[in-house]
């Protein structure tokens, strides 16, 4: 399909993380509502949305610019 394999592996690893912080999966939300009991669900998923913000904009530039994903493992050739 022409796009690296290791390109792709990362591409996969950071919308995996995404989505294991947000609806309807988000386990790693529901982990956090079980160590504190105390906190609502909307005040933690409002603690979330800076780091999804953040993995968008990384994903974003990952795909718009391969090399960033790419450059250390060419070191290695």
């Amino acid at each position: 399909l022409g796009f690296d394999p290791i390109w792709f592996g990362v591409i996969c690893v950071v919308v995996i993380e995404m989505g294991l912080i947000t609806p309807p999966v988000g386990i790693n939300v529901f982990v956090v509502k079980g160590v504190a009991a105390g906190v609502p669900m909307s005040t933690i998923f409002r603690g979330v949305l800076p780091f999804w913000v953040a993995m968008a904009v990384c994903l974003a530039l990952l795909v718009a610019f391969p090399q960033i994903a790419l450059f250390l493992p060419g070191q290695m050739r």
